[in-house]
This record gives C-alpha cells, structure tokens and sequence, in this order.
C-alpha cells in the first residue's frame, strides 16, 4: 500500500456536510464540518484554562458551535463570529438539532468534552 502524499492530502476533499430541514426558519440548512483550524478556534473559545485547571464557558456554547458549522451552497460560513450573540437568541429546539448534528458530524461529544477539560 502507497503513503498519501502532501499533494493527496491537501487536495484531498475531506469536509463533508449534511442537510436539515428546520421548520421554524422555514426551510434548510447545511452543517459541514469544521477545518482543524475552526475546530481549534472553536475550542480555545470554550474552554478556559486557569493554572491546572479547564473550565467550560457555555455562554452561547450551542449558538458558537452552530455559527462555525452553518454554510451557503459554496461552502461559507453564514454566520461570522461577531453574529454568534444573535444566533443565540433564536429558537433553542432549531438550535438544539442543529447543534446534534454539528456534534456527530465533528466528533464533538461528552467522552470528547471531558478529555479536553482533563488537558
């Protein structure tokens, strides 16, 4: 078996998503997963660390995850960071299911939670 090269991976087209349909809004929307970078960014948001220990800063926790995740047709975001405050303040049941599907489709559950407030 042949090892990827640097050219193979990077052009490589690993950021799937997924269709849901929200009928509160009024239609869909489509969850992608983030690039290691969103997913680093998205985690330096969340978790605080002071000495030894981490905290989790749930302060628009589901609305930070989904702004990261929600795209257009072409693949952009359609929420910035600075529109993740009026994110927050829609309907927590559109949030929520949203939010389930940017968790599966990231890898981002309890078991992975728990092991970075252990780091």
């Amino acid at each position: 078996m042949a090892l990827l090269k640097k050219d193979e991976i990077l052009k490589s087209n690993d950021l799937t998503f997924e269709e849901l349909q929200v009928p509160e809004w009024g239609g869909t929307v489509r969850v992608k997963t983030m690039t290691g970078a969103e997913r680093d960014e998205f985690e330096a948001d969340v978790f605080e660390s002071k000495g030894n220990s981490t905290k989790v800063n749930m302060r628009n926790f589901r609305a930070k995850l989904v702004s990261k995740c929600l795209v257009d047709e072409e693949g952009s975001r359609i929420f910035g960071d600075n529109e993740v405050e009026a994110l927050g303040k829609k309907s927590a049941k559109a949030l929520d299911r949203i939010f389930a599907i940017a968790q599966k489709i990231n890898a981002i559950g309890q078991k992975e939670v728990e092991e970075l407030v252990k780091n």
